[in-house]
This record gives C-alpha cells, structure tokens and sequence, in this order.
C-alpha cells in the first residue's frame, strides 16, 4: 500500500466534482458528481451513447474537464504533469472492453507484461506473481495456453488477472460484460466482486448490465440527457419512480430516452459544408 494512500485514509480514490466533459463545441455530459472509495464496487451505467466511456477517459486524463474537477487519489488529474499523470496511472488498471491482450504471447506472458514493463522484480518472483493472479481468476493451469487456444470468456479473465497482477488501488472496467455467454458473465461479476474486496482497491464499472451490475455494486450512478440522472444504492434505483430511471431499468422502448442522437452545432457545420438541408 502506498504512502500516499496511508496518509489520507478517507479519500476517495476517484472523486468527480460537478465536472462537465465533452468533445470541441459538444458537451456530452454536465454537471457531473460522484466518488469511489476503496473497497467500494461502484457502477456507472446508461444507454448507448450517454457518456459512460467518456466519463471513463475523464478518469484516467485522456479528456480535461470543460468545468469541475476530476481528483484520483486527491490530486486534479487535469492539472498534473505528464510525469504525474503517468504516476496516478500506475496506480490504477484499467480492463478494456475488448481485453486487448497480446495475441502473440501466451496467457502467462499477457499478464506478466506490466511486472516486466514497470518493476524490476526477479522471474522467480514474477512466476510467483502471475501465477497468483491467474489462480485468482481460475486460470493458473491455463498459463502455458494461447490466447488462441482459449474462449472469449477465459481471455476477459485473463484481461482481468491482467489489470490486477500491480494490484492498482482503482480499477476501471470499460463493459466487463459485454459480449460473455450466462455463466461466463456471472463468474465475471462475482470475481470482480470478490478481487474488490481481496485487494481492498476502488473498482468502477463501465455498463449496461442491469442484473449482474446490481448483484456486485455498492453505489450506482445513472447518465442520460446529458447529465446525472439518478444515483443511490441498487436498492434506491430499484424502487426508483423516475422516469429514464424505469425505462432503463425495464428496457422499455418507449421514454425520455430519444432514439435519434442530437443535433450539435459540429453537426450543423458539416451539414452546412455539405450542401445538406438542416
């Protein structure tokens, strides 16, 4: 544990302060507030298209806030150097939607990548190490497979044993679920649940996934229409009236949620080069 973490012991490791994210002109969300402690499982959901990947890009500095203030471990990620911004990183993994595992190296050499890149531990103890994190995930015997050799399942897995084997104090997952077959998506919930409390870290979930999500959270914070829609425990949400709230939570077709994306005025300017009718 770091000493920085020691020293600050009630600080969230992610902290959103009325911030405001968007791209150029376009603002995609508003006013946005929110904190994740360690230990603390907290999911972040919404439609298509309504931020949540955004939000996720905010976190980890790729996109400075138009307003507000966006704190990983106390420190305004916006306002840090690049030495700094790559020191917060270090202390956060990150498992993407697509596992982006190497597909020339085998499960073993996939999740011993980050040790080899940003420690100088020995191969014993690297073995040790890896092996730890893949039994972590119920994949220790699968170490000397392809990632060829193995499922979609197994491979978001070994994602996972990825994102953990630094043992980060935060973790981002970008749709942990996407794409899993019934059972694969329950083992994966249950060991993000579980990795969560093993490590005492902050994990974030990027999703849709209403019953697996609500299963693991200990918070949830809904998007749409641009801003905050909704956030409390699954429970809150559950008995929650609001109406993006319901049409979210039971898929309904028909709500505040607009099926076409909004005009924006990057939109009107390409429509306008283009000789097209507003």
């Amino acid at each position: 544990m770091s000493s920085e973490t020691d020293a600050h012991p009630g600080q969230p490791a992610l902290l959103f302060s009325d911030v405001s994210l968007g791209y150029g002109d376009f603002t995609v969300l508003s006013n946005v507030t929110m904190e994740v402690r360690r230990g603390q499982v907290v999911a972040m959901m919404g439609g298509s298209g309504s931020g949540k990947t955004t939000l996720l890009r905010g976190a980890t500095g790729q996109l400075s806030p138009q307003a507000g203030a966006i704190r990983v471990f106390g420190e305004d990620i916006a306002q840090a150097n690049g030495d700094g911004v790559r020191k917060l990183r270090q202390r956060m993994g990150v498992l993407f939607q697509q596992g982006a595992l190497f597909t020339d190296l085998n499960v073993f050499e996939n999740v011993a990548f980050p040790l080899r890149e940003h420690t100088e531990q020995t191969e014993s103890a690297i073995i040790q190490t890896v092996l730890d994190k893949l039994d972590a995930v119920g994949l220790r015997a699968a170490a000397h497979l392809k990632i060829s050799e193995i499922s979609g399942g197994m491979a978001r897995r070994v994602a996972l044993a990825r994102a953990i084997v630094l043992e980060p104090e935060l973790i981002l997952y970008d749709e942990p679920f996407a794409g899993l077959d019934p059972i694969s998506l329950g083992i994966t919930a249950q060991l993000i649940r579980t990795l969560t409390d093993r490590l005492n870290c902050a994990s974030v979930l990027i999703t849709h996934d209403v019953a697996e999500s609500f299963a693991i959270a200990d918070q949830v914070y809904m998007v749409g229409q641009g801003k905050m829609i909704a956030s409390g425990t699954p429970d809150d949400l559950s008995r929650s009236q609001d109406a993006y709230v319901r049409q979210f939570l039971d898929g309904q077709p028909d709500g505040p949620i607009a099926f076409h994306y909004p005009q924006t005025p990057a939109f009107q300017q390409w429509l306008g080069q283009h000789g097209g009718r507003p």
